[in-house]
């Protein structure tokens, strides 16, 4: 036993070793092309400001780009190698699967990215306009009778701002899985999900209005779709469940 324990611990760190070495490797291949990656994000803000000439983006220390643009990299680095990461994550505990939990996995697995895709879509192309329309909203034109008010953005806290959304946005999209992993592990009911709609969708309302920022239309890009995800895992567990008695019935029926 403490053998085949030792083996394991030392396939565990073959896979971690591994999958450092791509993450650094992904880190350098993606730092030459973080302006790029971060002219991208800003797509948003340059739109929102009306593409006006003599508008900026600011660094207040001396170290502030190369660090954001570092923490760029490491971001896209770990998107660029995630499959890889994921592959070496699956070759240590797949092994350990029976064949139905390996064939259960895999469409989850395949869906998860796509559904974090969408939402990061999300984040990025509906809500981050509005929501910077909306805080532009409060610059001040030059007059007469005072001082000018305008945006001058920071690009560190702007980068944190802007991934902090498409990261909260692309999580929450995991909510079918998530449901859909707890029915499988018999933690929750179909009845449980349908009988607590309301309160499914109070708690959605909540995290909307936490991690979107405070105008109208960003919660709600949030909060309608997640509901509907809501709907669309209680279908699927349905499905889920249907399929399963059918099975039942014609093993009965075999034997």
């Amino acid at each position: 036993m403490q053998k085949a324990l030792l083996e394991h611990l030392i396939e565990l760190r073959h896979r971690l070793i591994y999958s450092l070495l791509a993450l650094v490797g992904g880190i350098a291949i993606c730092y030459p092309f973080t302006p790029t990656l971060f002219q991208f994000l800003t797509e948003p803000l340059w739109h929102a400001m009306g593409a006006e000439a003599g508008r900026r983006m600011i660094y207040t220390g001396l170290t502030e780009a190369f660090l954001t643009y570092l923490k760029l990299a490491c971001f896209s680095g770990f998107a660029l190698v995630f499959p890889f990461i994921f592959w070496q994550i699956w070759l240590f505990v797949g092994p350990g699967l029976y064949d139905h939990e390996r064939k259960a996995i895999w469409p989850a697995l395949i869906a998860s990215p796509l559904l974090f895709l969408a939402g990061a879509s999300l984040a990025y192309y509906v809500v981050c306009p509005w929501a910077w329309q909306f805080f532009l909203s409060f610059e001040l034109p030059t007059s007469s009778q005072g001082l000018s008010l305008q945006l001058e953005a920071r690009m560190s806290e702007y980068l944190s701002l802007i991934l902090k959304l498409m990261l909260a946005f692309g999580l929450c999209f995991q909510l079918p899985l998530l449901l859909f992993g707890l029915t499988k592990l018999g933690f929750l009911t179909l009845e449980t999900l349908e009988r607590k709609r309301k309160y499914a969708f109070l708690i959605i309302v909540i995290v909307a209005a936490i991690i979107t920022p405070p105008d109208i239309i960003s919660p709600l890009s949030l909060i309608i779709p997640l509901y509907t995800l809501y709907e669309i895992s209680i279908i699927l567990v349905k499905i889920s469940l249907k399929r399963k008695g059918l099975g039942c019935v014609r093993h009965q029926v075999d034997s």
